[in-house]
């Protein structure tokens, strides 16, 4: 089974968060922030939404920052996906 999203809707996938910190310390998982930064794994067509015409700037395998909290959470096969609106994505780290 795959997700495949619809207008302007992008499925990534959250990379893991480092466990230590930069000066050595482990963190405990509920110190851990939520990460911001994510592969896509699938894009919508774009097109017409709301009136506007939405072109699609991400593509498959771009690393992305998502603002926080956004989109929404799906479980698929044992694995969680978030499908996001492109407009939630801030930036595509290269």
């Amino acid at each position: 089974m795959t997700i495949k999203p619809l207008a302007d809707r992008v499925v990534v996938k959250l990379t893991e968060v480092e466990e230590k910190t930069g000066s050595g310390i482990i963190l405990a998982a509920a110190a851990k922030e939520k990460p911001q930064i994510a592969e896509v794994l699938a894009v919508g067509p774009g097109g017409m939404i709301d009136g506007n015409n939405v072109e699609m700037y991400v593509k498959v395998g771009d690393k992305v920052i998502t603002s926080k909290y956004s989109g929404t959470e799906v479980k698929l096969n044992k694995e969680e996906y978030i499908i996001v609106r492109q407009s939630d994505i801030l930036a595509i780290v290269e």
